[in-house]
């Protein structure tokens, strides 16, 4: 869907000769869509298993977008996209010689491919978050709340849920309705672009935006355009004339990004603690195993040396989520040595421990 709707944007661009937009849509097209968003999401079909129907498919996917974007960047990127288009198809002579492909509007979904910019603007935000605070996405979290604008959004929103949850490593999506005493929202005009219009009446909107209830702000952000009915006169807002923010709560971290608002649980409990444990535990031994030249279908025993509050909290993580550890690193057993043991150094935190990976 997504590929058909760039091809008719960037032929579109081509036939009015601007290059720029045509650049920038197929740059966004390969970073943001195929990129960050489908290749990653699909790495486990990528790599698992044997070549059966569904891997399959997702590598003709990827095949099919990269043929199409070789083609479409070939005014632009002659020689790159020549060079990547005849390693793609088999006997081709040039890209050059290739006509530009045609949008198929039968297969477009204009509802797939909103759900997927919201799942993207989702994870974006919340993982935004987590930045600002420093929990890494390894860290699993336990809730996140999303107030809803509308029915649509909301259905939207629920058929993507558990790729967004999986994407930002939180337990629990819930949708609410009124965020009244949850979500503070604050509302600001934006002076330059009102005032070019309404000039001598800024002083009286600006002082009516103070005035703005929650119930307001709400109905402004979810209508994008609004139509405020002041005493001097209607004044008609655009999503330009004003920006809206959001007040962190207690434990939560809040976002507002356009119409989208999203509050974050940042409260780490001792069993999530477990888990987030687990999971860099996961990626050290990883990290092991490949620099120790081992394959990635090898099966391996694993013992871990660590001191002091380390060791405490890996032998917490192991008690509860060895299983998982174990199962996700191939591993006959994953054990915490009392002693030193003779391994590689990994980074832990504001310390290091001591990780040997050897083969059964």
């Amino acid at each position: 869907s997504k590929q058909n709707t760039l091809i008719k944007e960037v032929r579109a661009a081509y036939e009015d000769y601007d290059i720029t937009l045509a650049g920038r849509l197929i740059q966004d097209f390969v970073c943001d869509d195929l990129s960050n968003w489908y290749v990653r999401l699909n790495r486990k079909r990528f790599w698992g298993g044997e070549m059966d129907t569904d891997k399959l498919a997702a590598y003709q996917t990827l095949y099919q977008a990269l043929v199409n974007v070789a083609i479409l960047s070939a005014p632009i990127a002659p020689f790159y996209m020549d060079k990547l288009y005849c390693d793609l198809v088999s006997g081709a002579e040039s890209v050059h010689f290739t006509l530009m492909p045609e949008s198929d509007a039968s297969v477009v979904d204009k509802d797939l491919e909103e759900r997927m910019a919201l799942a993207q603007k989702a994870s974006s935000m919340v993982l935004a978050l987590r930045k600002k605070v420093g929990i890494p996405v390894r860290q699993p979290l336990g809730k996140l709340l999303i107030p809803v604008i509308s029915d649509k959004v909301r259905t939207q929103l629920e058929a993507v849920k558990g790729l967004i949850l999986g994407e930002v490593n939180v337990k629990q999506m819930e949708f609410i309705a009124d965020t009244t005493g949850i979500i503070t929202k604050k509302i600001k005009p934006n002076f330059k672009t009102l005032g070019k219009v309404y000039g001598a009446r800024m002083k009286e909107i600006a002082a009516a935006f103070a005035t703005l209830g929650q119930a307001e702000i709400s109905a402004i952000q979810a209508a994008g355009d609004y139509v405020l009915n002041l005493p001097g006169g209607e004044v008609f807002l655009h999503a330009d004339d004003y920006s809206i923010s959001s007040e962190d709560m207690p434990g939560w971290l809040v976002a507002s990004e356009g119409s989208m608002t999203i509050a974050l649980d940042i409260e780490i409990t001792p069993a999530l603690k477990q888990e987030g444990t687990a999971r860099e535990l996961i990626n050290r031994i990883q990290n092991v195993r490949k620099d120790s030249g081992l394959d990635v279908t090898d099966r391996i025993n694993v013992e871990i040396y660590a001191e002091g509050e380390s060791a405490i909290q890996i032998e917490s993580s192991l008690s509860a989520f060895g299983e998982y550890v174990a199962s996700q690193t191939l591993a006959r057993s994953v054990v915490l040595s009392p002693t030193p043991v003779e391994g590689m150094t990994a980074e832990w935190e504001d310390t290091n421990i001591t990780i040997r990976v050897s083969r059964i």
